[in-house]
């Protein structure tokens, strides 16, 4: 049995670990769960040299186990590899943030602005229609002289003074 489970273990480690084609490891199954308790209980070195040889040995019983915990190993090495894309897309998405936040102030300037000088606009328009009101209602007939108020009042300043 030690001969023909060191035979295996050599061979699924040549034939099928090959660097940069196949994964790092390699389950080898024991389809007996006997055979499996002998090897651990009378063998241990054997399973040391299968640990070492990156061929792990499974029984019916532990095959889903070590599926699950393998999986689970490289999902966590995937998103420790996918961590630092993760900062740098949420470094940039903050600046995005922080330079949208001071475009909006900006544009919440203007528009403070703007509503300021329509303000301005039109308390000029309302002063500009009473004057055109006052204006309006003068009585531009001919003034007798003798009637108060019928004195001209000249719209520039004499040459001499």
């Amino acid at each position: 049995m030690r001969v023909s489970v060191k035979a295996h273990i050599k061979a699924i480690s040549e034939k099928y670990i090959l660097e940069g084609e196949t994964a790092d490891g390699a389950l080898m199954f024991l389809p007996s769960e006997a055979v499996y308790a002998e090897l651990h209980a009378n063998f241990p070195e054997l399973v040391r040299e299968g640990f070492d040889a990156r061929v792990w040995i499974v029984s019916p019983t532990t095959c889903m186990a070590t599926l699950n915990t393998m999986r689970a190993i490289l999902k966590d090495a995937r998103m420790r590899e996918q961590a630092g894309a993760i900062r740098k897309e949420l470094s940039l998405l903050f600046s995005d943030v922080t330079r949208l936040g001071d475009r909006v102030e900006n544009l919440d300037r203007h528009f403070h602005q703007a509503s300021k000088d329509i303000s301005e606009i039109k308390i000029s328009s309302e002063k500009a229609g009473r004057r055109a009101k006052r204006l309006d209602n003068f009585d531009f007939e001919e003034l007798a002289p003798d009637e108060p108020g019928a004195e001209v009042v000249p719209l520039t300043k004499p040459k001499g003074e």
